[in-house]
């Protein structure tokens, strides 16, 4: 048993802990900006904003088709696509509906999604959303092997890489 464990112990390195620690913190918050936080150059897009607007279209809330509630587009979200908390979705679809935060809103909004003046949105429960024109153009030819996609996070699912914008 000792000489098994005198094996075992070998072909362990002595590391500094700070420097590890310092190093893996670095390394992980560099991952999350660039593969959250900074938008893809593709599509000028982050992945929570693709992952809404490309629920959106499975659940076929075009421009054309009546509004659907703001809760059951996040939760498609982040049942499907993004598993972080309800919030930042619908932080994330607030924006993109908000004529004074974006140039060309991807998402027509209707009730109360807050004002330039700091005012926030009404809960989700209460807003709802629908595609606009730019956002079907955004994701027209999606479904004619234009993109990769991707598996999400638990690989029951797939999400596309870019939109093909």
């Amino acid at each position: 048993m000792k000489d098994n464990l005198l094996e075992l112990t070998q072909d362990i390195a002595s590391v500094d802990i700070e420097d590890s620690i310092k190093n893996s913190y670095l390394d992980y918050s560099m991952s999350v900006i660039v593969g959250r936080a900074l938008p893809d150059a593709r599509d000028g897009l982050k992945p929570v904003h693709r992952r809404i607007l490309y629920a959106m279209d499975n659940l076929g809330v075009g421009s054309r088709s009546a509004y659907m509630k703001s809760a059951r587009i996040v939760g498609e979200v982040i049942g499907k696509y993004h598993p972080h908390g309800d919030i930042a979705v619908y932080d994330a679809l607030v924006r993109m509906a908000q004529k004074f935060s974006m140039r060309y809103p991807v998402v027509d909004g209707q009730g109360n999604f807050g004002s330039i003046d700091g005012d926030s949105a009404a809960a989700m429960r209460y807003t709802e959303a629908r595609m606009t024109m730019l956002t079907e153009e955004l994701l027209k030819d999606i479904d004619k092997d234009t993109v990769d996609f991707v598996p999400n996070y638990d690989d029951r699912e797939v999400e596309p890489d870019v939109l093909p914008s």
